[in-house]
């Protein structure tokens, strides 16, 4: 009795085990270039982030501050600090901080507000003067945020 021979023939396999350098130095120098080219986008994109969100903070406590006024029936005082870079909410009549909003971390600065440093809101939710504040970030891109005698707080 003879035993049959049977032949596996393997297909598919290279005689390379690995990469060459030359080739591996190419992929790294493809990612290099690839993020030198995207980290000074991603910066200026989180810069404007950044000064968006504190724009967005600076509004949202004047509209806070009117709210407040209307809901505790009071005259708010919203003040303006350029050196401290600070807003602050306090109550105008009576002794009482009720809010502190520290921006100089936002990387933005405030230009002095049109009607001065200190902003009213009446018990009716009417600011006691119309103003315009000019906030600035590190790329010298302007944001307006208006209160209206109204009171109505707008960003452009």
């Amino acid at each position: 009795m003879k035993a049959a021979k049977t032949e596996v023939k393997v297909t598919g396999c290279s005689t390379e085990s690995g990469k060459s350098l030359a080739e591996l130095m190419v992929v790294v120098a493809i990612i290099a270039i690839m993020a030198a080219i995207a980290v000074p986008s991603y910066q200026g994109m989180a810069t404007r982030i950044q000064a968006r969100s504190g724009v967005a903070e600076i509004a949202s406590m004047l509209r806070m501050a009117r709210e407040l006024a209307m809901a505790r029936r009071e005259r708010l005082l919203v003040r303006f600090d350029l050196l401290e870079k600070t807003v602050t909410l306090r109550r105008a009549d009576t002794e009482g901080l009720l809010e502190v909003y520290r921006y100089s971390d936002k990387g933005i600065a405030l230009d002095e507000p049109t009607a001065g440093l200190d902003l009213f809101f009446h018990p009716s939710g009417r600011s006691a003067s119309a103003t315009t504040i000019i906030i600035h970030d590190r790329e010298h891109r302007r944001t307006t945020v208006t209160v209206s005698l109204t009171g109505r707080v707008v960003i452009s």
